[in-house]
């Protein structure tokens, strides 16, 4: 079955993966091109599958095959305080920064957006995933956290990310070539990224709003809010901690059409690798949130939990997990392949793809505005 994403502007072609029957998105169109994925092997935790993608920028050799036990976490050192605790603010005033980037608030409209995770190791399945990142043009890039397998290392950081996404980064520094004018790529801490002593190399590769650790921006119709759901976060993780305190304020004063929240531990998962992360099921709906996104479990999935939508968008390149018993509020879930989340927003809805390497779209959903 083809299908084509009109509304995303994406186009794509392939046999969908659903766990469960979806409404078919879309007319019937021809073959995309310029991404192809070789058949994974099966197996409890499965390693990178041998894709080939073009346009992605140079590749580091063919990947790995499995993962270590690392990929449990195995996180090392204290976290070194950076910034102000609860300190992390909306993206700022206009004009450029003395990096050089634009910071020009971008005007009330709009939003395309693609949704990364557990995608940092270098490789072809990793390139892609940033094939179709190119091919939706995004207006901004988000991630959910793991930009640097395996142990967030600064002599790894620009192969992980700036190989596939330095056109996206501002200011940008490393050796893949040109940068952006403006920022448009905005990360979130996952516990690979706190491997190294305080996350410093994520700390100083890229420069983001607030402390850096958690923060949230306003793109046209969008309020983002980018937390830390690591234990080796300083300000906490608990729902009384400073940083659910800063979210719940901040999310109260969003006057966004939009507000969504982004972590790299799901509050909510099916998977039999990691699942359900407790200490971070804050009550995002009764604060306003419309939709939470999440990775850490490398596998897709899409949860219905106290009226609003939780997805777990694990599938970047890493590797696949398994599932175990579907948690309450499991609508779809997939662990067929790598791939990615995009977005689009408009005056009446916000409307999500998941799209595979292969072509195929496992999941589509839509989120009415008020």
């Amino acid at each position: 079955m083809s299908h084509a994403l009109a509304l995303l502007g994406l186009v794509v072609t392939g046999a969908c993966g659903r766990d469960e029957s979806l409404p078919a998105p879309g007319n019937d169109v021809g073959s995309a091109g310029g991404v192809s994925v070789g058949a994974g092997g099966e197996g409890g935790d499965r390693g990178q599958s041998g894709v080939s993608a073009g346009g992605a920028g140079p590749m580091s050799g063919g990947g790995e095959v499995g993962v270590a036990g690392s990929e449990d976490g195995g996180l090392g050192g204290d976290a070194g305080e950076r910034g102000d605790g609860g300190g992390a603010g909306a993206a700022g005033a206009g004009g450029a920064a003395s990096s050089g980037c634009d910071e020009t608030p971008v005007a009330a409209g709009p939003v395309r957006f693609a949704v990364l995770g557990d995608y940092g190791s270098a490789g072809p399945e990793e390139a892609a995933v940033a094939a179709l990142v190119g091919d939706f043009d995004p207006d901004l890039v988000l991630t959910v956290g793991d930009n640097n397998y395996p142990d967030g290392e600064a002599a790894t950081i620009d192969a992980n990310i700036g190989q596939y996404f330095h056109a996206f980064i501002c200011p940008y520094t490393g050796g893949y070539g040109a940068g952006a004018d403006r920022n448009r790529f905005f990360p979130t801490l996952g516990n690979h990224d706190w491997v190294a002593d305080g996350a410093e190399p994520y700390l100083d590769y890229f420069e983001l709003p607030g402390n850096e650790r958690y923060y949230d921006l306003v793109w046209g119709d969008v309020h983002f809010f980018a937390l830390d759901s690591d234990p080796h976060e300083p300000d906490g993780i608990g729902v009384d901690s400073i940083q659910a305190t800063w979210l719940e304020e901040r999310l109260e004063a969003s006057t966004s059409k939009w507000q969504i929240v982004l972590m790299h531990h799901p509050p909510y998962s099916s998977s039999s690798r990691h699942g359900s992360t407790s200490e971070v099921q804050w009550p995002f709906a009764a604060w306003g949130a419309d939709l939470v996104i999440a990775g850490h479990d490398h596998a897709y999935e899409r949860l219905d939990v106290d009226g609003i939508v939780y997805v777990v968008n694990g599938l970047g390149g890493r590797s696949i997990y398994e599932f175990g018993t579907p948690v309450a509020g499991s609508v779809v879930r997939y662990n067929e392949g790598y791939g990615a989340t995009f977005v689009v927003t408009d005056e009446t809805r916000l409307a999500a793809d998941f799209v595979a390497t292969d072509g195929s779209t496992p999941d589509s959903f839509e989120i009415p505005a008020d």
